[in-house]
């Protein structure tokens, strides 16, 4: 089967939650034997990479701009596409998907799929235009592909009950896995189990800012063991004034460290060796980050929204949503309960091996892209097998 990705910045993924998805399904139907296209952005996947783990890289160019970059690219990845005999074209996300009506109409024979990660008009980096673009998107990416997949149960409820129609359910997926050297964790004065660990782009609904303060009201009660440390990992969206606004949070504490994006071994080790995961998101489709968390076996503490409530289940700790008391209290208890902590990581870890492989998601969306090419039309009532 010839099938193309577009609506992601690229592979290798180093940040960003659609990437990462697209590398861990991408590589793997590839392994299989199938051939992978995957259209890719050079100020993010440098140029001479034509190539990665079997999947072929075909570098479009792009408006590198806050609203230009995703739909620019897009367009132009999608008028490419038109020109090559791919079997199934899938889209990324509710913005990019805008375009699957093209080949829908001038490519008839191409079966196209659409994923719908996230309510992306619910984050607050985009103005009132944006927003309105992007509910748009929203219904032209449920109804115009030949089958749209949600990445989580709480996204298939509201679309479901939104569009009246059935929505394919795959997860996002993580690996269980676990690095042991900590030769990079000495960059930041880091030591294994000493760390409360956040990994997110740096943008406002991600409620950092609710953690940071949290933290420091706990450091100021001495409320934390002694030089226990706050890592967040990752870079600015089109975001700087955020990341400005972070960095005065966090002034003259020497235990709050930035790290900027990690990826690979250093983030790997980030990730082994934390005590505790935070995700403090206002809204989430089915968060990449907080899977890997629990997949290297790091107890996750989270905001009570229905994603992260889907991803931990009882393997974890929760608080309000925006409520940084509520946050102070689970930090202050867990962080003196080392044994607690333990045990929720390990059930953490069961919790991804047993629903969120990445294995078992490509032959999932496999069993998708199947359907629609065996049957030639829209099957509303086609759902893939679950994992739970």
């Amino acid at each position: 089967m010839k099938i193309a990705f577009i609506g992601q910045k690229g592979i290798p993924a180093l940040s960003g939650g659609v990437e990462k998805h697209v590398e861990k399904l991408s590589t793997r139907l590839a392994a299989q034997g199938h051939e992978v296209t995957v259209y890719v952005r050079s100020h993010y996947t440098p140029f001479p990479l034509l190539e990665f783990a079997g999947v072929r890289l075909v570098h479009v160019p792009s408006i590198n701009t806050k609203h230009l970059d995703a739909i620019t690219h897009t367009l132009l990845s999608t008028l490419h596409a038109l020109f090559t005999s791919y079997d199934v074209i899938h889209f990324q996300s509710i913005g990019p998907s805008i375009f699957a009506l093209i080949p829908r109409l001038l490519k008839p024979k191409t079966r196209v799929i659409a994923t719908f990660h996230s309510r992306d008009y619910l984050h607050q980096k985009w103005n009132i235009f944006a927003r309105i673009f992007l509910h748009a998107a929203e219904w032209m990416t449920c109804t115009i592909p030949e089958k749209t997949i949600v990445i989580s149960e709480t996204l298939q409820q509201y679309a479901e009950k939104q569009y009246e129609k059935v929505f394919p359910f795959v997860p996002n997926g993580a690996e269980v896995e676990y690095e042991a050297d900590t030769e990079h964790l000495a960059t930041w004065s880091l030591r294994p189990k000493r760390y409360v660990l956040s990994v997110s782009r740096l943008i406002r609904h991600k409620g950092l800012h609710y953690l940071i303060k949290a933290f420091n009201e706990l450091e100021d009660t001495n409320k934390l063991p002694n030089n226990f440390k706050l890592v967040i990992v990752g870079g600015a969206v089109h975001t700087e004034e955020y990341v400005t606004f972070l960095h005065l949070l966090a002034r003259g504490r020497k235990n709050i460290i930035f790290t900027g994006e990690q990826s690979g071994k250093v983030l790997q080790e980030l990730f082994s060796h934390a005590a505790i995961f935070v995700q403090s998101s206002e809204d989430e489709g089915l968060s990449l980050a907080l899977l890997e968390a629990m997949g290297h076996g790091v107890m996750p503490i989270v905001s009570d929204i229905p994603a992260n409530r889907e991803a931990v289940a009882n393997t974890g700790a929760y608080f309000p949503s925006k409520d940084i008391d509520g946050l102070k209290r689970e930090l202050a208890y867990f962080a003196n309960r080392g044994d607690e902590v333990t045990a929720l990581g390990k059930a953490a870890e069961e919790r991804v091996r047993e629903h969120y492989g990445w294995d078992a998601i490509a032959t999932k969306t496999l069993e998708v892209y199947e359907n629609v090419l065996q049957r030639g039309h829209v099957n509303e009532h086609y759902v893939p097998s679950r994992s739970k």
